[in-house]
């Protein structure tokens, strides 16, 4: 499906292609969608995805029922136009659209013209650029970014996997993501899903309960990404079950794991000697999936952090997989992408202010 109408591109002056010194070419496309109700949800609440793409592209996006018209440069008006066939072919599947999906179309439709640039006439869900995953409740989730698609990949590819990177990047979303669907298709018996029990710089002291309430606050973040994939009433069966086992680092110890899919998620806070206990825990027909931020360490001051270390050591064996994001591909809210790289920048200006002074 190919909704554009009418496509005109007009220049104000002469440049080094015919116009003016200084006056870029402008191009206008309508496309009209037939499904008016598809194409709403393209749109987003109150246009807020037309919007984002606008910001995004520097484009003028101005809807009118099932149309739109777009004026941009032509560079950025053909983006913008596969962007909109891209989204209005998910709506079509089912997704759910917002406005990091935009964003991730953008990426991956920029990726196709990399890859194609000669086949503008071919339907965009043939020039499918990103991996995705798929389970019941959610349908396809597609990768937003090179770095979430590479980790796609890498979680199909290889046993074990290890995800760096800045929150907001979809690490354990994704990972959890991978897990239910492999549980769904049979591929695994059990997901098993932990993390190590460290405050995040704050003290915490005597928690009441039993085990299970003494380690949920600690392990929510895995709860929420289970919900969102998996129907509450499937989630509750699963843990009853056992088919679904959350637990702490420390439950771990002595255990051999077959036909499961192992999380561990904030692995920057284990130490050597319990990444080690973990990642020997692999049997056969398992999958481990380990991810962390080793910008965000809570451990005591002087304690090396697991996760650094099993990458350094670990690099180049085979069977292992690496992915590492970056502060760009933090896809959870633009604002939060603004404050990783405040925070990034701020931590390199430190030494070398630091450095200064002692000079």
């Amino acid at each position: 499906m190919r909704p554009a109408d009418n496509v005109t591109a007009r220049g104000k002056g002469r440049g080094p292609s015919g116009l003016h010194p200084g006056v870029v070419e402008e191009a206008e496309i309508i496309l009209t969608f037939d499904d008016n109700r598809l194409a709403s949800l393209v749109f987003g609440q109150y246009d807020q995805n037309l919007a984002h793409l606008e910001r995004r592209l520097n484009v003028a996006a101005i809807a009118n029922g099932n149309r739109v018209t777009v004026k941009g440069t032509p560079e950025a008006s053909e983006l913008a136009r596969r962007v909109l066939e891209g989204l209005y072919e998910r709506a079509r599947q089912g997704t759910t659209l917002a406005p990091g999906d935009v964003d991730g179309a953008i990426e991956e439709s920029t990726l196709q013209g990399t890859l194609f640039p000669q086949a503008e006439d071919v339907p965009v869900p043939g020039l499918t650029a990103f991996d995705q995953i798929a389970t019941r409740k959610r349908g396809p989730v597609r990768a937003r970014n090179a770095a979430q698609n590479a980790y796609i990949k890498a979680l199909k590819q290889h046993e074990m996997v290890f995800a760096e990177g800045p929150a907001g990047t979809g690490k354990t979303w994704l990972a959890v993501g991978y897990a239910v669907s492999l549980l769904e298709q049979g591929q695994a018996d059990r997901l098993i899903l932990s993390r190590p029990a460290v405050e995040a710089g704050e003290r915490l002291g005597f928690l009441p309960g039993d085990m299970r309430e003494k380690v949920d606050p600690y392990l929510r973040p895995i709860y929420d990404a289970l919900y969102d994939f998996m129907e509450a009433r499937h989630v509750d069966r699963g843990l009853q079950t056992g088919m679904i086992e959350i637990a702490p680092l420390a439950f771990m110890r002595g255990r051999t794991l077959t036909n499961a899919v192992v999380l561990l998620d904030e692995a920057q806070n284990t130490t050597s000697m319990q990444m080690k206990m973990f990642l020997t825990r692999l049997g056969e027909g398992s999958r481990m999936i380990i991810t962390g931020d080793p910008t965000q360490i809570d451990l005591p001051p002087g304690q090396k952090s697991g996760l650094v270390e099993a990458v350094r050591i670990l690099d180049g064996v085979e069977g292992i997989g690496r992915v590492t994001f970056k502060e760009q591909d933090v896809v959870r809210h633009d604002l939060v992408r603004r404050i990783v790289t405040a925070y990034d920048a701020a931590g390199r200006q430190e030494p070398a202010t630091e450095q200064g002074r002692r000079g």
